[in-house]
């Protein structure tokens, strides 16, 4: 059959369409994205803006035209820590279902920790043994750990790179000056506050193969020396602590706005790059892992994993 898969994220709007059954690899037949950073157009009152809430109608009704287009047999709609956060998420869900005819499902944040790590753990397979998957995105920090297909520990925390590049580095809207080394050092100090819980559950589950997934961590790990996304999906990649670390002190003197120089740094997202960075590292130190594996299928792929095993074998 073919799917649809949207995702409704912090920064973008991201339709997938895939061609797939029950039992195999989902194959990607399409894929498009608009930037509408919604996170970014929350009001002092926490309610998306009425901008931000035309801007999510206007892209739900043309991926949803892109998805019939492409021929998809069926649209599955989902909304992560943007529309989740927002005191007036009820009516904007009803706005878009109301023009566009599209349900978007708001997943809670332990959701999106398991369904991706069901997606790591179907592309490393069973002989990957206990897993550890991280997963930074704009609003929050997914963690999750177990042996089997649904981890024993699923954990969301507010440690988004959009989000704490907003609250606790306050960047520069000009891009034009790094954020200062007292608001860094703050950071990292409110991201291992927030850590502290969290660490001791995972490590009371422990993990035989740490893995990242997210745009973040690919970013990182290509500004470390991996593999360009060129090199095709199933080129291995990994990230180093000793590698992020680099990354990480040159990155922290680098004004936002010059950071899209970089390669691999998509412009949309470099004024991320640094919150990321810090969390990423973070994390790394307080779990003490030397090096980890980057995992191409992610949310999305665990969305289409998991309505793919709820179908009738044909």
């Amino acid at each position: 059959m073919r799917l649809g898969v949207l995702d409704v994220g912090s920064n973008t709007v991201h339709l997938l369409v895939v061609d797939a059954h029950h039992g195999a690899h989902p194959w990607p037949a399409h894929s498009e994205k608009v930037v509408l950073r919604l996170a970014e157009q929350i009001g002092p009152d926490g309610a998306l803006t009425e901008a931000g809430a035309e801007s999510l109608v206007e892209a739900v009704g043309m991926a949803r035209a892109a998805a019939t287009g492409h021929g998809a047999e069926d649209l599955i709609a989902f909304a992560t820590s943007a529309v989740r956060d927002a005191t007036n998420a009820a009516e904007v869900l009803a706005r878009v279902r109301e023009a566009t005819g599209v349900r978007l499902e708001v997943l809670p944040g332990a959701d999106e920790a398991r369904m991706t790590f069901l997606a790591v753990r179907r592309w490393f397979g069973w002989s990957a043994g206990r897993l550890l998957v991280l997963d930074i995105g704009g609003g929050s920090l997914e963690l999750a750990a177990g042996i089997d297909e649904d981890p024993e520990v699923a954990e969301s925390l507010p440690l988004g790179a959009g989000r704490l590049s907003r609250e606790r580095l306050r960047v520069d809207p000009s891009g034009l000056v790094p954020p200062s080394a007292e608001a860094v050092q703050e950071l990292r100090e409110y991201v291992d506050e927030l850590l502290d819980p969290v660490v001791e559950k995972l490590a009371a589950v422990g993990w035989d193969r740490p893995v990242a997934t997210s745009k973040t961590f690919r970013t990182l790990a290509r500004l470390a020396g991996a593999a360009p996304s060129g090199s095709g999906l199933w080129a291995r990649r990994s990230l180093t602590r000793t590698g992020l670390r680099l990354v990480t002190g040159f990155v922290r003197h680098i004004p936002p706005a010059q950071l899209p120089e970089l390669e691999g740094v998509s412009p949309g997202r470099a004024h991320q790059l640094l919150a990321g960075a810090v969390v990423a590292e973070a994390v790394l130190r307080r779990l003490d892992i030397e090096s980890l594996d980057i995992c191409p299928w992610a949310l999305r792929e665990g969305v289409i994993l998991r309505r793919l095993d709820q179908l009738e074998p044909k």
